[in-house]
């Protein structure tokens, strides 16, 4: 469908139609994008977001705002706009991925929906995405326009949008390579990477045994790191031997006998040598302390 029409509300905006048009111009290659509340023209568009009153999937009408919204997830967050597009688009935006497209769900679209709709309960603190989306719009001592605001913080989100879905992407991909590792394992509580990949969220599900994850770093060394007790936390199964923390070069070398072991850091979560071997005797050294 080409050249079609997009309405959406004029005036302030928010990370929820600002990022429902980031997707959907990631689905249509042109379109009208129209910021109005005028409902002559809200009836003639195609595709509505956030005004309108009404949410119709098969009519294009993703509006939030009316008696009762429109609907909520079994978490209990209720749907914004941008939430509503991502049930009708989301899935191909996400090349026909599920699991991408769920991740996407849970680690953007349904925290910009808990803001929007004040479902603040589980969000974390801080400056959030929907902030900056709303730093877009002009103050009250800028006489900036609003559509110019808006047309550039749609283009921040098509961006940021496309990363989400790289990362989605690339984290579902990694789960089976990881899983694939803590199958082939040697000694359980040390798992071998043949690349880097993100393994803590998998290792957490899989395994209650890994203590350490070895794998290459960008610059060819090796690096050994331990498993958090939790994810999120800084503490962890089994923490490097504390005779090695700060140590580098020829002290680390020193205390461990390795020739070519580089670092150990001050906190005891990683520590690397050059060699995959090397590696290895440390993760053996760190098994006996």
């Amino acid at each position: 469908m080409n050249n079609i029409t997009i309405a959406t509300h004029n005036g302030t905006f928010h990370a929820d139609d600002v990022f429902s048009v980031a997707a959907l111009k990631h689905i249509f290659p042109s379109f009208t994008l129209i910021r109005t509340r005028d409902a002559a023209l809200i009836k003639q568009a195609d595709i509505v977001i956030d005004v309108g009153g009404e949410y119709d999937p098969d009519a294009g009408r993703f509006d939030h705002h009316q008696r009762g919204g429109a609907g909520t997830r079994e978490n209990g967050i209720p749907y914004s706009s941008f939430g509503l597009i991502w049930q009708k688009y989301g899935l191909q935006l996400c090349e026909g991925n599920q699991d991408v497209a769920n991740a996407v769900d849970a680690g953007l679209v349904s925290t910009i929906d808990a803001i929007d709709c004040g479902h603040v309960e589980g969000v974390s603190q801080g400056i959030s995405l929907s902030q900056t989306i709303s730093m877009f719009n002009p103050t009250w001592q800028e006489s900036s326009d609003f559509d110019a605001c808006f047309d550039k913080a749609v283009a921040f989100a098509t961006g940021l949008l496309t990363r989400f879905i790289a990362a989605a992407n690339g984290n579902v991909n990694a789960r089976d390579i990881v899983a694939n590792a803590i199958a082939e394992a040697d000694d359980p509580r040390v798992i071998v990477l043949k690349q880097y990949t993100p393994w803590k969220k998998t290792v957490h599900t899989l395994s209650e045994q890994a203590l350490y994850v070895v794998y290459p770093s960008h610059n060819g060394q090796w690096i050994i790191q331990t498993v958090p007790a939790e994810l999120g936390s800084f503490e962890d199964r089994k923490p490097l031997p504390k005779h090695w923390a700060g140590l580098s070069d020829e002290q680390f070398q020193g205390v461990t006998g390795i020739d070519d072991a580089v670092f150990c850091h001050n906190g005891l979560f990683i520590a690397g040598a050059k060699s995959f071997a090397s590696t290895l005797q440390l993760a053996t050294m760190a098994l006996q302390d």
